[in-house]
């Protein structure tokens, strides 16, 4: 009993450790990955900030070049003011303030045509004067960004005033694109490592990133991936600018599934070690069991042998120098039944021999020499019909062991008093036998337990015999025993199930 109490209690310090080293790593765990999955959805809000800086910034830049390229307009339009009225001036005229203009302009490329596009003056440009002397091809396309101001010198005579953007205005829009470019586009694949997407209210794609590049373009693709993202994660919703509520939907990255599916990856790898591992020391513990059962079982067979033979010889003598006695008969009954237990434990180990038996017949005389040798205390109720014909496969021998063993179990269950019920049911398939004492029952919890070796409720007793009776009906007669029903102070129901042939 203590050897039980204390596995008992080891199992369940070992299982609250358990619990408590797996609850430790699921807190963990699930500690890391609730970390992980703030950080990338603070990065994916980080990612829409900056695709909406980004869009602000392009639109700012797109107004600030327009404007710069207004002012260089009203510039240009000027020098043909200067350049009108030089022409148009007559000698006398002072000339200084549109000279001053016209030399002013150091950035504008311009070249003055007639209507033919022949060059008539040129300034700021790249090319020979010298050589070229008409705007044409690339050069013409160079200078025909903006469309060319009419300088008019008379009603019918006018020349053509050709410009492009400054050397200024171009630098600074490289510069500008530039850091757009390398800052912005830096922010957003940094930003969000992991598949993403901005859509309108109605679902409409505004952004994407880290998906394939023909994805945008592919409708179908956009709602099933969009609907995927919207099963994994909740959406983000921000406002852009004017642009009213717009959702960023996203993945999670590999590392976070990771992340969550490693415990379970985790303890399925060490649930299968341990359940190997249980199989297999189990195994090796039941066979060493076996070894030990066979090995004394045998080595008391062999023991019994000597002193029987003995008490069979003295028999025989008695019966021979005529000496009669009531005692003598049933000594010789008892001499029998050693032979029988001395049988009983010669067949451990070895596979026995199953007879057709008639289990009424067997039970019947199982309890008439029990009756005998115990308390007059204990009534023995059989309701089963003493002609009744229930063959079954049994060894008669093993199986009578069986009766024996449940039935001195209920007597010392019942203190010696009592009233034990034996009865027997059929099905088409199998037969269940109920050994019912009014004894003072077994804990529920105890159920199992009590089957297993060296459990005992007694002060003296090795534990052994509900273990003997379980082995022998499972083992050597491919049945069932196990406790129908118990409760304290009422008693306990065991139930036998074995097959018909």
């Amino acid at each position: 009993m203590n050897l039980y109490a204390r596995k008992e209690r080891w199992k369940w310090l070992l299982l609250v450790a358990a619990v408590v080293i797996l609850a430790s790593t699921l807190w963990f765990t699930n500690s890391m990955v609730q970390k992980v999955a703030a950080e990338e959805r603070k990065n994916v809000k980080l990612w829409a900030d900056a695709v909406h800086r980004k869009a602000t910034l392009v639109q700012y830049t797109e107004a600030f070049f327009k404007q710069l390229q207004n002012e260089e307009r009203k510039r240009v339009e000027l020098l043909a003011h200067a350049y009108n009225a030089l022409i148009n001036s007559s000698l006398d005229e002072e000339l200084t303030f549109y000279l001053e203009i016209i030399n002013k302009n150091t950035n504008i490329p311009v070249v003055l045509t007639d209507p033919g596009r022949r060059i008539i003056n040129s300034k700021n440009v790249s090319f020979d004067t010298t050589s070229t002397l008409y705007l044409s091809d690339s050069l013409l396309e160079e200078f025909s960004v903006y469309p060319p101001i009419r300088v008019n010198l008379d009603r019918n005579v006018y020349r053509l005033l050709y410009y492009k953007e400054s050397r200024l205005f171009t630098e600074l829009r490289e510069v500008l694109n530039d850091l757009n470019r390398s800052f912005l586009d830096e922010v957003v694949t940094n930003s969000a490592s992991v598949p993403v997407i901005i859509t309108d209210s109605l679902d409409v794609l505004i952004a994407s990133g880290n998906i394939d590049s023909l994805v945008p373009a592919d409708t179908a693709r956009i709602k099933s991936l969009i609907a995927h993202m919207k099963d994994e994660n909740d959406p983000i919703i921000i406002q852009l600018g004017d642009q009213g509520a717009t959702y960023i939907y996203y993945l999670s990255s590999g590392l976070l599934n990771q992340l969550r599916y490693y415990p379970a990856v985790q303890f399925g790898i060490i649930g299968l070690f341990l359940l190997v591992a249980y199989v297999l020391f189990s195994s090796a513990r039941k066979s060493e069991q076996d070894q030990v059962w066979v090995g004394m079982s045998k080595e008391t067979a062999h023991q019994l042998g000597t002193p029987l033979s003995s008490m069979i010889a003295w028999l025989e003598l008695m019966k021979m120098d005529g000496i009669e006695h009531a005692a003598i008969e049933e000594l010789g009954k008892d001499v029998k039944r050693l032979e029988t237990i001395s049988q009983r434990f010669s067949k451990i180990g070895s596979v026995p021999k199953l007879e057709p038996v008639n289990i009424t017949t067997l039970i019947y005389q199982s309890i008439d020499y029990l009756r005998k040798r115990t308390s007059r205390k204990v009534v023995y109720q059989i309701n089963i019909p003493e002609n009744k014909e229930v063959i079954i496969p049994l060894n008669p021998e093993l199986f009578e062991w069986v009766v024996e063993n449940l039935v001195r179990n209920a007597v010392d269950a019942m203190g010696g008093a009592g009233r034990l019920t034996i009865d027997l049911s059929e099905t088409n398939h199998h037969i269940s036998i109920d050994f019912t004492d009014t004894g003072k029952g077994i804990p529920r919890s105890k159920f199992k337990t009590i089957f297993q070796p060296g459990y005992t409720s007694k002060k003296r007793g090795w534990g052994l015999g509900l273990t003997l009776v379980r082995r022998i009906v499972r083992s050597y007669h491919n049945g069932k025993i196990f406790v129908k029903a118990s409760a304290p102070d009422k008693g306990t129901t065991f139930r036998i199930t074995l097959r018909k042939p």
